[in-house]
């Protein structure tokens, strides 16, 4: 098998991959969007339960802080979905998980293995890579970027041409640039 032929077609396949960066964002706000936006609605729709179970917990200010969480999981699941202000929306999104953690679940936790096992540090890495990746192109997001960009009158690609690791591969194999 010819090497070269070989690290060619990888390039090739990871150009392709890399115009496709914003399926993952895409899936990812769906999913998460739709969970928190979910479970923020039957929160705010059995407010005094919810706010019974602060109480329980210890949580200072029980109906306050309990409709606070409800709305921030409504309300950012909601933007979430549809794309809007994502790199906002993760920060209460991502606290809101951390207070969720800390105040509650730690109390359960003996170990690394029960700490792996909660959903709420997945939920909040899930919006620590949005508050990083962006929204992806097809949010609104975007199409408020491509707005501000045109009237200022910038030209940004919006859509990158070549994967990070193809330009690092290249970067690092001068010998394989003249294919």
């Amino acid at each position: 098998m010819n090497f070269k032929r070989l690290v060619a077609a990888a390039d090739e396949l990871f150009d392709r991959l890399s115009t496709a960066w914003w399926i993952p964002a895409l899936l990812m706000r769906l999913f998460v969007g739709y969970f928190f936006m979910e479970t923020g609605w039957a929160k705010i729709h059995n407010l005094d339960g919810f706010t019974t179970r602060f109480a329980q917990w210890g949580i200072p200010y029980p109906a306050f802080n309990a409709a606070l969480s409800a709305y921030t999981e409504f309300l950012g699941g909601a933007l979430t979905i549809i794309g809007l202000g994502m790199r906002f929306v993760s920060i209460p999104m991502i606290i809101n998980m951390i207070v969720a953690i800390l105040t509650v679940k730690l109390k359960n936790v003996s170990g690394l293995d029960d700490f792996a096992e909660l959903d709420e540090p997945l939920y909040a890495l899930s919006f620590v890579w949005l508050f990083f990746s962006g929204a992806g192109w097809l949010s609104v997001d975007f199409l408020l970027r491509q707005f501000v960009d045109k009237a200022i009158g910038r030209n940004r690609s919006s859509i990158p041409s070549s994967s990070r690791f193809v330009q690092l591969a290249d970067s690092a194999t001068p010998h394989l640039q003249d294919r």
